[in-house]
């Protein structure tokens, strides 16, 4: 008689799962974003922020390689983690930015404040779709189980579930689309936030992405 491993899953729910290496190659991305960065305006210990990331990220891989089917309480929590450590890196990155920006005295030109505003919007974009994909309907893990924990966000495939292979749901790049439609339209395309934090989380990305827009932009032109 075979026994069962704690946490492992049918293979029913294995077969749908998700496979992690796209939100895998997006923390990668983030890091190399943050890593090249102009040096102008980095305050110490910056690197601490891409190393944690990358060492979270390594532990995530090789407790739960290929597809996201283990619901296991500890694998949500180190990816929260990891999302929480990318998201207060983002935020330390975005006040150094703004108070270069505002400040008249500092010498930081033009360009390197537009690549770091660049950099830091597309950063915004990758951390806000790494939340919207941990959180909605209970995260990749409770979404390949079909449990029932309710959608946070309405996708345009829900209303065109014949034209989709059974047992459809979103997975990743669903939620990269949706944080780089809001960053760029600032307000929601074809994937409708359904609960309150998810319009509370749009919105303040779409804040973001319009200030960041704004004053990196005016900056730069006064600079030229």
């Amino acid at each position: 008689m075979t026994g069962t491993v704690p946490g492992e899953p049918p293979r029913a729910m294995a077969a749908r799962a998700e496979r992690r290496w796209p939100m895998a190659v997006a923390v990668l991305a983030a890091v190399t974003l943050q890593v090249g960065l102009p040096r102008e305006g980095r305050v110490t210990g910056w690197w601490i922020f891409p190393v944690l990331e990358v060492a979270l990220l390594i532990v995530l891989i090789a407790t739960d390689p290929g597809r996201i089917d283990r619901r296991i309480p500890t694998l949500r929590t180190l990816t929260i983690v990891l999302i929480g450590v990318m998201t207060v890196g983002t935020i330390v990155n975005l006040a150094i930015l703004v108070g270069d920006i505002i400040d008249r005295d500092s010498v930081v030109t033009g360009a390197i404040l537009l690549g770091r505003g660049a950099a830091l919007w597309f950063t915004n974009v990758i951390v806000f779709s790494l939340w919207f994909w941990v959180i909605d309907r209970g995260g990749p893990a409770e979404r390949a189980a079909g449990s029932d924990v309710p959608p946070s966000f309405a996708f345009s495939e829900d209303a065109f579930t014949k034209l989709l292979p059974a047992g459809w749901t979103p997975i990743y790049p669903d939620y990269l689309y949706l944080s780089f439609t809001n960053s760029t339209a600032f307000s929601p395309t074809d994937t409708m936030p359904i609960r309150t934090w998810a319009k509370m989380a749009m919105m303040g990305e779409a804040a973001i992405s319009l200030m960041t827009a704004i004053l990196v932009v005016a900056r730069a032109i006064n600079e030229f």
